[in-house]
């Protein structure tokens, strides 16, 4: 089993206009909370990255946000974290989320999420990394991003194998017990280090 001590959310800097989806990150965070994992974020007050930060804070867990120097400027920090680190670039930033954090659960959001997703679940694929990612698929949001995979299955860009590393459900419970009980693949021979 997984211990899940620190999870990483991934979702968007605005709150979108599906309610459900602002309830399900509210609800996220409660259960974070309750089952005392720290969230690990971008460190905005704003969006569904601030509702699920706001939900923990109010229930005393324990939230660290992780942003770049630059976008301190642009996004709305959340001043009331219980730790800020600010990193040089974006690329640094997902670096120390991947580092301190023993999972991550994407929701809802914009390309910034997706981007983050998929490079995560990239590094899983190559053997960086061998922690479980889960998609929180609320009122179907993602049945499209779904779909696009299992296109790019039947096609042959993409392998069942590496399909089935995206842990899916429609609830939180559900996603959190499957990430507990994810074992990661070996790593593929052709990406394994030469040996002299």
């Amino acid at each position: 089993m997984n211990q899940l001590h620190k999870i990483c959310v991934f979702c968007g800097s605005s709150e979108g206009n599906d309610s459900e989806i602002i309830d399900a990150a509210k609800h996220l965070g409660e259960t974070l909370a309750k089952q005392n994992i720290t969230l690990v974020y971008g460190a905005a007050k704003i969006g569904v990255m601030g509702i699920i930060a706001h939900s923990m804070l109010e229930l005393k867990g324990q939230v660290i946000g992780i942003i770049p120097q630059f976008l301190k400027k642009k996004e709305v920090v959340h001043l009331g974290l219980t730790e800020l680190i600010t990193t040089q670039n974006m690329h640094e930033r997902k670096l120390k989320m991947q580092e301190i954090s023993d999972g991550f659960i994407t929701l809802p959001g914009g390309m910034g999420t997706l981007e983050e997703l998929f490079e995560i679940l990239t590094w899983l694929q190559l053997g960086l990394h061998t922690k479980p990612i889960g998609l929180l698929n609320i009122n179907g949001f993602f049945d499209p991003l779904l779909q696009m995979l299992e296109t790019m299955v039947r096609n042959g860009f993409l392998t069942m194998d590496n399909y089935e590393l995206l842990l899916v459900d429609t609830n939180i419970d559900r996603l959190l017990e499957k990430m507990r009980e994810f074992k990661a693949p070996q790593i593929p021979k052709w990406l394994s280090p030469e040996r002299s």
